[in-house]
C-alpha cells in the first residue's frame, strides 16, 4: 500500500511467512491470505505485496503462461508487486534450515542467475513509476569465508548483477535496486562491516569489472553501483548488534550507500536471572538459526545459536541477551522476555522517509515455529495488528 506520495513510500508485508516453494503456494497465499489481510487492513485500497520467490518458483515463473497469470490476478485482485524476497533460495519452512538458508553464497553462480532471474520477473510485473526491489543474502556466512579470492568472487557476481539491472532499466525504464541484507554471524552483519565492504571492495573492484562489460567509464560503473546495489536495512538483525537504529540508518546514508528497503521486524531481549533459560527455551526450534548477541560490562559476546547458549552455564546476572527470533511487533512482552520494538520511533519512520527510503516490509517469517501463546490470533490476525501498529508510527497516520 502507498503510505506516502511525496516523497513515494511503499509497506507490505512479506509472503515468506507464508509456507510453501512453489510457484502455487505463493498463488495460494496471495488468494487466501493476502486478500483477507488486506481487506482487514485497506479495504478498497491498492494493496502491495512483498513476493518470497524461490528458485523453484522463479524456474516456474520463467513460462509465459505462470507470468501472464500472475499478472492477471494481480490486476484482478488490485494489487501490485514492489518488492522479492531472494534471500531464501530453497527451502524456507517446516524442515531444518539453519545455516543453509545462505546457500548458494554471495561466491556462487547459482546465487547470480537467481537474482537476475528475479529481477527480470520483478520489471514484468512492476508498476510504471514505482521502482522494485531484491532483499538478498549479506554475502555469506561469516565462517565460509576463508580469503581475499572469497571477497573477489561476491564482488564479481554482485557486480554482473549491476549489469543485468542496469540493462533492464535502460530498456524497460523499470529501476530495481538489490539490497544485501546484514544479518547476526554473517559476511556483513555490523554497520561497520557494511560500510567498509561498499566504500573498500564493492566499488572500487565492482567498478572495474562494470565499466569492462558496458563499455563506460569506472565513474559512470560507480554510478550505476550505487544505484543498483544497497542495503536491505533488517530493524531486528541491527538492534541484535546493539547498534542504535537511527545511527546506523544515518551512518550507510551518509556513505551513499542506498537502502533498498526497510525491513520492519523486531528482536527478543531480556536481563539474565535464575528464570531467563525457562522463559526462553519455548523459542527454541529445529528450522532456523537464532543467533544471540549477549552485552556484559560494554562488551558483546556471540552465540551461534539459541539451543546452543541456553546450554553454557557461564551467563551473568543482570546480562542483556538479544535473540534472532522475529516477534511480532505487538509483542508487548511476558515473563522478561521483551523485544526491540522500542527502537522502532516514529523518528526512526520519519528519517527514513526523509532519507528517500521507498520500500517498507513488515517480516515476521518465524510465525509458524513461535510459542504458542504468541500464535494466538492465527496468522492473518496477527500480520493486520502488526500493520495497524507500523502506521499508526508513521509521520501523520499516528
Amino acid at each position: 500500500m502507498q503510505i506516502s506520495r511525496q516523497p513515494p513510500a511503499h509497506l507490505t508485508y512479506c509472503l515468506n511467512v507464508h509456507p510453501g516453494e512453489a510457484l502455487a503456494d505463493q498463488v495460494a497465499a496471495i488468494r487466501s491470505h493476502a486478500v483477507s489481510i488486506r481487506d482487514a487492513v485497506a479495504p478498497g485500497a491498492r494493496f502491495g505485496l512483498g513476493l518470497r520467490l524461490s528458485n523453484r518458483a522463479s524456474l516456474e515463473l520463467e513460462s509465459g503462461p505462470s507470468l501472464d497469470g500472475l499478472k492477471a490476478l494481480l490486476a484482478e485482485q488490485d494489487m501490485y508487486v514492489f518488492t522479492v524476497n531472494g534471500f531464501p533460495f530453497g527451502d524456507f519452512h517446516g524442515a531444518a534450515v539453519k545455516e543453509k538458508v545462505y546457500s548458494p553464497d554471495w561466491r556462487a553462480p547459482e546465487r547470480r542467475d537467481y537474482t537476475c532471474r528475479l529481477a527480470r520477473q520483478l520489471s514484468a510485473i512492476l508498476p510504471e513509476n514505482v521502482s522494485g526491489s531484491i532483499s538478498t543474502v549479506p554475502g555469506s556466512y561469516k565462517a565460509w569465508i576463508y580469503s581475499p579470492a572469497d571477497v573477489e568472487a561476491m564482488v564479481n557476481n554482485l557486480a554482473d548483477v549491476t549489469v543485468c539491472l542496469a540493462e533492464i532499466h535502460r530498456k524497460s525504464g523499470k529501476e530495481i535496486q538489490l539490497g544485501l541484507e546484514p544479518e547476526p554471524d554473517c559476511y556483513l552483519e555490523t554497520t561497520a562491516e557494511t560500510i567498509d565492504f561498499f566504500t573498500r571492495h564493492l566499488w572500487p573492484q565492482g567498478s572495474r569489472r562494470v565499466a569492462s562489460a558496458l563499455g563506460c567509464s569506472v565513474g559512470e560503473a560507480e554510478a550505476l553501483l550505487r544505484r543498483h546495489v544497497g542495503v536491505c536495512f533488517d530493524t531486528c538483525h541491527l538492534a541484535l548488534q546493539f547498534e542504535d537504529l537511527g545511527v546506523s540508518l544515518e551512518r550507510l546514508i551518509a556513505q551513499g550507500i542506498r537502502i533498498s528497503k526497510i525491513q520492519i521486524s523486531v528482536a527478543l531481549r531480556t536481563l539474565w536471572n535464575s528464570g531467563t533459560a525457562e522463559a526462553l527455551r519455548p523459542f527454541c526450534d529445529p528450522v532456523y538459526l537464532h543467533q544471540v548477541k549477549t552485552l556484559t560490562d560494554g562488551r558483546s559476546l556471540s552465540r551461534g545459536d539459541l539451543e546452543l547458549a541456553l546450554a553454557e552455564p557461564e551467563a551473568k546476572g543482570g546480562e542483556e541477551w538479544r535473540i534472532h527470533c522475529h516477534v511480532p511487533l505487538y509483542f508487548a512482552g511476558d515473563g522478561g522476555i521483551a523485544s526491540t520494538a522500542d527502537q522502532l520511533t516514529p523518528d526512526l519512520f520519519r528519517k527514513a522517509l526523509a532519507s528517500m527510503v521507498e520500500h517498507f516490509e513488515i517480516e515476521t517469517y518465524t510465525f509458524d515455529v513461535l510459542p504458542k501463546s504468541l500464535r494466538k490470533l492465527g496468522v492473518e490476525r496477527s500480520i493486520a495488528e502488526e500493520y495497524r501498529w507500523v502506521l499508526a508510527r508513521l509521520p501523520g497516520r499516528g
